[in-house]
């Protein structure tokens, strides 16, 4: 793996595990943001917990590919999910949030997969 391609996959695994610590946290802003998605509150543990997973799945990546495909994977998935249920909620105005976290992990992907 190149420099550039070990950067961004801290980044991703970076931002992706502060997001999922500010939800397993219960910061307020996520917070208001998931009761306005009406993502139910049984789910945020879980939800949260998968983010700070694929966050950890990246920097073990780091030394396992395998591991940071599947992280990945499941990442882009997740971000995915999120930008569809951002829709659901009509709340277009946060539809970039998730795109911003994913961006790092899709360009880790191809970082990786270029070198």
């Amino acid at each position: 793996m190149n420099i550039a391609a070990t950067v961004v996959a801290v980044l991703a695994a970076a931002m992706s595990g502060f997001s999922g610590y500010s939800l397993l946290s219960r910061a307020a802003w996520v917070v208001e943001a998931m009761e306005e998605y009406e993502v139910p509150q049984t789910w945020w543990t879980p939800l949260g917990a998968a983010k700070a997973a694929g966050a950890l799945g990246l920097l073990i990546g780091l030394f396992v590919p395998v591991i940071a495909i599947a992280a990945g994977i499941g990442l882009v998935l997740y971000y995915t999910g999120a930008v569809v249920t951002v829709i659901r909620a009509r709340s277009y105005k946060h539809i970039p949030f998730p795109v911003i976290y994913a961006a790092p992990v899709v360009a880790a992907f191809a970082l990786g997969f270029a070198a």
